[in-house]
């Protein structure tokens, strides 16, 4: 302020704040792929209310799931989708269970894709598709976008088909990003004057995920009694808690009809979460919280792709990470009763070589304790009592 302090009293004068603010990334927007009556082809479209699709893709199409699954995201909870419209796919179904299907959707969903056009997507839905093959394609799409995929349990699956192979196929090196649900709901189908009809469950369960998201925050599980269902009547097969038993430790996400409380979501396992695999991915929330750290971080440290590579960098880097990683222990998104304990930011010498440096390169490392689902809840009670032959 040399200069400008010229009689007594209070100055003030702006400066350049310590830490870049990182923001966190929208965490819900859902990707719906497959067939609507009509729209652009092999195109996405943004959609912010089901009126939007209806205006844009014709609306409910009793050939088709699709609409319905749209809505369904709406109804409980929902805010922002994409809808990727797939051509070629007029079928006997006119659905994801055609073969023409399955093709269009591979060759569309590779790198390089049409969805590379949208900017941003975590939740990917393709309503009633089953197939093994297609569905561990879209896994590696959701590992390289950072998203997640919804899976829909066959519709003619019963407790002990899923126990035995209800997940065959879809346990390879990127099933961490995804989980699959079972049964199909039963809801009113307005095409069929409230008619009751089975759909699959992605529609429900991203809506879901999305008001879980705004409610509590994305570490918190989709699931468990708050994890109701708008819209559900029911559910094609009912599944009791010894059947809920053989399917949680297979990674098979159960929904329930709870009497006074309705059709919830009772289990929170990505498809690596088998109790023998004991995978760090076991639970949704831990993957999907990681997959929001990773997609803010890499945005919001871009602004250093041009900046000279060395300690003064380096450490912008650790304050900017670390400022944003504290705004998640405050929210008490992370295990821990302190920063220490709940995470670290390492940006330096340590992560970053010099061959990284010659090479254009800034490493970053953060660790993070996630919170994990209770799963199991055991009370242990003592119970006072009288001595044997003493009156208590």
């Amino acid at each position: 302020m040399a200069g400008s302090t010229r009689y007594p009293g209070v100055y003030l004068e702006e400066t350049a704040g310590g830490a870049r603010t990182i923001e966190g990334v929208a965490t819900s927007i859902a990707l719906f792929a497959g067939w609507t009556p009509r729209g652009p082809d092999d195109d996405a479209r943004r959609v912010e209310s089901f009126a939007d699709f209806e205006r844009e893709f014709g609306g409910l199409d009793a050939r088709s799931p699709l609409g319905y699954a749209v809505q369904q995201f709406f109804a409980n909870g929902g805010r922002v989708a994409w809808v990727l419209r797939i051509k070629g796919t007029r079928g006997r179904a006119l659905g994801p269970t055609d073969a023409g299907f399955h093709r269009a959707l591979l060759k569309r969903f590779g790198p390089g894709s049409m969805t590379d056009r949208i900017d941003l997507y975590n939740l990917v839905c393709v309503p009633g598709l089953t197939d093994a093959a297609t569905l561990a394609a879209l896994q590696a799409e959701c590992r390289r976008r950072r998203a997640f995929l919804i899976v829909d349990a066959d519709p003619e699956a019963t407790v002990e088909r899923m126990a035995s192979d209800g997940t065959a196929g879809l346990t390879g090196p990127d099933a961490s990003y995804s989980a699959i649900y079972f049964p199909w709901v039963r809801a009113a189908d307005p095409l069929q004057s409230g008619a009751m009809r089975a759909f699959p469950p992605c529609g429900f369960v991203a809506g879901l995920m999305a008001r879980t998201d705004v409610n509590r925050g994305i570490w918190k599980a989709p699931a468990g009694p708050e994890a109701t269902l708008s819209g559900a009547s029911g559910l094609t097969v009912s599944v009791s808690d010894p059947e809920q038993g053989r399917l949680a430790p297979r990674a098979i996400n159960g929904l329930r009809m709870l009497p006074g409380i309705g059709t919830v979501v009772w289990g929170a396992r990505t498809l690596h979460g088998q109790d023998d695999r004991a995978s760090e991915w076991k639970y949704v929330p831990v993957r999907r919280l990681a997959l929001f750290i990773e997609e803010s971080l890499y945005r919001g440290t871009r602004w250093a792709t041009f900046e000279p590579n060395g300690e003064p960098l380096w450490a912008r880097i650790r304050l900017d990470v670390g400022a944003f990683m504290h705004a998640l222990f405050r929210q008490g998104a992370l295990r821990g009763s302190s920063e220490r304990e709940a995470y670290f930011v390492k940006c330096g010498t340590e992560t970053t070589t010099r061959d990284d440096i010659d090479q254009g390169f800034v490493n970053i490392f953060v660790g993070f304790a996630p919170l994990k689902p209770a799963e199991f809840v055991i009370l242990r009670i003592r119970q006072a009592a009288g001595r044997a032959g003493t009156p208590s």
